[in-house]
């Protein structure tokens, strides 16, 4: 594996290979109410003690020196974060801090036609959906429950609400979803929403993910290709895991291709968990435990050293190692075996805030 490109005159923290420390992705809870076959799908999981999860006030101190380290982009995950009660206290709370310039939050929208209205009043910037079908009796076989309707009531609620910017996130699954492809698209246009397709990705080990299910960007783009005719990509200075396209018409949609070409090089994000373990790539094993400095009188400064040295210090390069396993045919393999995931739901994509 080559070395990665060092990126130049970028601001705040730099870790090993030049990556900004730009984006906190915080998970306010490692609950859901879903069951999803390639998130959470067993019916019982071992959850994170309600005693070591973070007040909002421990959340807003973390995040702010986080933010003095060069974060300026915080998006609010889980679990389901809608299950965390009064979430707009927390959201009021975190845009005290003038350094954050981009607050968002990813849900499952089961919750949202509730709660859409209080989170704009509280002053959120964008609200991102997961919709992997639009058709309800696929929605239960994927996800074990029969709310497919609440979920598409929530996403009507946004734009009632007053949200400018709307994503719908679909995770692509060959042998599921991709005869789906342009309704969504088309799904998306009629409720002001941008699309993202995301590869089916090989995380967590609950799931019994295969490369035969990776719906691939390169199978997406042709699929859409032969619907719409040429598609032209976006050109644009980003960070974001996201690859933007331009459709005939001038419709723009987003594929995330993690699986097949990975975004390591330019990855400027880490996870915090609802109880203060701090990951710096969505693959780690091993994270930080940042809720025990903070409860045990660890001084602002102190902390902030430390999250600067543990960045300073990142060769993290997940999805390319991943990846690399193709090579010598072991990428099938789990990345962590279910048993280990019971001792320790960190590991789980549901409490890292995949």
């Amino acid at each position: 594996m080559s070395p990665m490109p060092v990126p130049q005159e970028l601001p705040g923290v730099q870790d090993a290979f030049g990556r900004p420390l730009r984006s906190l992705r915080l998970s306010v809870t490692d609950r859901c109410n879903l069951r999803c076959k390639y998130c959470m799908p067993e019916d019982e999981y071992a959850w994170l003690p309600r005693e070591t999860l973070l007040t909002f006030e421990e959340m807003n101190s973390l995040t702010g020196l986080f933010t003095e380290l060069g974060v300026d982009k915080v998006r609010l995950t889980g679990g389901e974060p809608l299950l965390r009660k009064d979430l707009g206290t927390l959201i009021r709370l975190l845009l005290q801090n003038s350094r954050i310039q981009d607050l968002a939050l990813t849900t499952n929208g089961i919750l949202l036609a509730e709660q859409a209205q209080i989170l704009y009043e509280a002053g959120l910037h964008r609200i991102t959906v997961s919709l992997d079908t639009l058709q309800p009796e696929r929605f239960r076989a994927l996800t074990k429950r029969d709310m497919h309707r609440q979920v598409l009531e929530g996403i009507e609620a946004v734009g009632r609400s007053g949200f400018k910017t709307l994503k719908l996130d679909t995770v692509a699954i060959r042998g599921f979803n991709e005869d789906e492809l342009a309704d969504l698209i088309e799904y998306g246009k009629r409720v002001r929403a941008e699309v993202r397709f995301i590869e089916y990705m090989d995380v967590g080990g609950a799931t019994e993910w295969s490369m035969d299910k990776v719906l691939s960007r390169a199978a997406i783009l042709e699929t859409l290709g032969r619907r719409y005719g040429a598609i032209e990509p976006v050109i644009e200075e980003s960070s974001a895991p996201a690859q933007r396209f331009l459709l005939p018409d001038g419709t723009t949609f987003g594929i995330i291709p993690s699986t097949t070409t990975p975004f390591c090089a330019s990855c400027d994000r880490s996870r915090l968990t609802a109880d203060g373990m701090w990951y710096l790539c969505l693959y780690a094993k091993d994270g930080i435990d940042l809720r025990h400095v903070l409860r045990n009188g660890t001084s602002p400064q102190e902390i902030k050293g430390l999250i600067r040295s543990v960045w300073q210090g990142r060769k993290d390069r997940g999805a390319e190692e991943r990846k690399a396993l193709e090579r010598i045919g072991v990428r099938e393999e789990r990345l962590i075996e279910i048993d280990r995931l019971r001792r320790d739901p960190h590991l789980e994509m549901h409490a890292r805030g995949g």
